[in-house]
This record gives structure tokens, sequence and C-alpha cells, in this order.
């Protein structure tokens, strides 16, 4: 859902940047050493799914029935990794072609979007609109605010507002989500900009149709009743209010991760025009090995941010290996390297500045 309000004019005009023309080498090839990497091994995506669904959800029963604070924290942090991990498996749902991985997304909904109350389609018709040649780093662009040419004191609320997000998924699906069934107004608004995982406060949504429209009510139901069963459940006092709250708490440690995740997934400095695949390469941020931590907090070949914008057709599984054939073969002036960080501190660090410099 739209996270925060930013003032995108005045950031525009306080930086201009020179036009950046495509580097035909990267492209050509990233283009020719990929192409037997493009099939996605189902096998490496059900296990994957399947082990952070057991693993946070068992964390998350660990931390609620522990006697003690420790073990409790201990296993709350558990919890949010993983199901941070299960949950970034949204970002390949958009992506891959779902007759290569039958049944996936259906599965991926009955572990994590429901139970977590993101289901797949606030993702699915939004981010491929991240990944338009002509929309990204635009107005259009539904992930993108030139964060970096706004005021400082957005890096902290931009941060901090995400640890709602489970207040604001329970409101959307346990009280909007059944309203607006009554209500065509209601349901315009619910749709056009309350259904949608995304930062940039002018993207509105457009009313799902045909068999899109289906699936969407199917899961956006199963959604409604499993938010209103944890309201209804907890005022009864059947489900326990610490369960509850822990339940909500690691919801938003879940969110401010993947926040902090998207504040450095780029450079954040388009001013609304239109670029080159290069210059969109060169905004984004890849942060490979020998830093350990992004498997942490970007998983799911998130740390290959940088390249999946060159490669958005590779599979997570693949990224490194591409990574590693295209640093193979690409000179050392090559913009390619240009795009890779050492991990997060730099990052904040270096879209904090910008903000400074920019005052």
């Amino acid at each position: 859902m739209n996270t925060i309000t930013l003032d995108r004019a005045t950031a525009a005009a306080r930086s201009s940047r020179p036009t950046i023309v495509d580097d035909k080498a990267m492209l050509k090839a990233a283009a020719e050493l990929t192409r037997d990497l493009l099939k996605p091994r189902a096998g490496i995506y059900w296990a994957d799914l399947i082990g952070s669904s057991v693993v946070g959800y068992g964390a998350l029963a660990v931390a609620i029935a522990a006697s003690s604070t420790a073990l409790a924290v201990v296993a709350g942090v558990v919890a949010v990794l993983a199901l941070y991990r299960g949950m970034s498996m949204i970002h390949e749902l958009t992506h891959v072609k779902h007759a290569s991985l039958p049944g996936f997304r259906t599965g991926w909904n009955a572990l994590i979007g429901v139970p977590m109350m993101i289901p797949s389609f606030m993702y699915e018709g939004v981010h491929n609109l991240h990944h338009a040649k002509t929309r990204y780093g635009t107005s259009e662009d539904p992930e993108y605010l030139p964060l970096a040419l706004m005021k400082p004191w957005t890096l902290p609320v931009f941060i901090l507002v995400s640890a709602l997000a489970p207040i604001g998924l329970l409101i959307r699906f346990g009280v909007l989500a059944p309203l607006s069934v009554l209500s065509p107004k209601l349901r315009t608004a619910v749709v056009s900009r309350y259904s949608a995982l995304s930062i940039n406060p002018q993207f509105r949504r457009r009313m799902p149709q045909g068999e899109e429209k289906v699936r969407w009510d199917r899961i956006e139901a199963a959604t409604a009743v499993w938010a209103l069963a944890l309201i209804g459940s907890t005022v009864a006092g059947v489900l326990p209010l610490r369960a509850f709250l822990i339940f909500l708490a690691v919801g938003s440690g879940v969110a401010l991760i993947n926040q902090v995740r998207t504040l450095v997934a780029h450079l954040w400095e388009n001013e609304g025009e239109v670029m080159t695949v290069t210059a969109q390469y060169l905004d984004s941020v890849n942060v490979p090995p020998p830093a350990l931590l992004p498997v942490l907090w970007a998983p799911i070949g998130l740390r290959y941010h940088a390249l999946h914008h060159l490669l958005p057709g590779v599979p997570y599984h693949a990224l490194g290996k591409a990574h590693q054939r295209l640093a193979g073969v690409l000179e050392a002036d090559s913009p390619y390297y240009k795009a890779n960080y050492r991990g997060l501190p730099g990052l904040v660090g270096k879209l904090t500045m910008a903000t400074i410099r920019g005052r």
C-alpha cells in the first residue's frame, strides 16, 4: 500500500543529471551469457517456500509460547527473517511463467500471502510496471520516488511508517474489503488506492477484469476471512492478546526490514525523465559476495537487484551464476561494476548524504 506522500515536484527541481547512453557491450554480454539460465527450478522454489514457512511459523509459535522474554525475542527475530524470505518470493511471482511452476502461486498464497495478508495480487500487475522501460523512475512508476533528492527527514519517516503495515493490512482486508462489497464507490477506492505494494502515492490501480478478477476476488475473500478471524478471535478472547500482539510485531518486523531493503534497492536519483536501460541499471544496486549479511536482508536474489533490472527473466537462483559470468568477461571499465556495492551501511550513508547535500 502507499506508505508516504512526498513532494516529487520539489525533488525534481533540485537536481540535474546528464543523460547516460546504453552500454551495448554490457547489454549484449548480459543477453548472450545467460540464455541457458532462464528456466526456473521448481524444486528450489518449493523447498525455499516450504522451508521458510516451516521455520517462520515454527519460530512464531515458539515466540508466543515462550515463558522467557529472551527466548521470545530470539524466536521472534528468526520468525521475522524466515517469513521475510518467504514473503520476498512475491517478487518471483511477478516474473516467472506460472506454467513452468504449476500450483506455486496458489501454494505461496496459502502459506504466505493469505496468513501475512499480502496476497499476490498486491504485487502482480504492479511490479511489472516498474520494469517497463519508459516508466522506470517516472511518475508512472509505482515503485519509485526520487528519495535522494528529497528532504533528509523523509528517510526515517519512509522506514518507520512501514511498522504500521500490519494494522493497515488488517483494516484493508478485515474492514474495507467486506464493506466494499456493499458500496461500488468504496470498492473503486479500495482497488485503486489500497491494493498495491507501492511507494508512489500517485499510483492508481485499474479494476481487475476477466480471469484476473476471478482470481483476485477468490484470494481477497480468503484474506478477508483470515483478517476477520484474527480480529474476532482476539476480541472474543479465543486468541490471547499476547499472541495477537506478537503476530503483529513479527509482521511489523517483516515490513521494516523490507522497507530498509527497498531504501537501498536503488539510488533514487532520477528526476522523472525516461531513462536508458544502462541508466536504470546504474540507478539500481547489487551487493554481491563477499558480503554475507545480504543473505538475510536481501534474500531471494534481491542482492542482485541491478542485475535483475538487466535480466528480469532470470530466476533468483541463477542470478549469482549470471553475475559470475558477466564479471568474468566484462572489462574493468565496464559500467557493470559501478552498480556493485559493499553493504547496507554504506548504501544508507550514501543516500543520507545525498539528501543532506541537496538541502
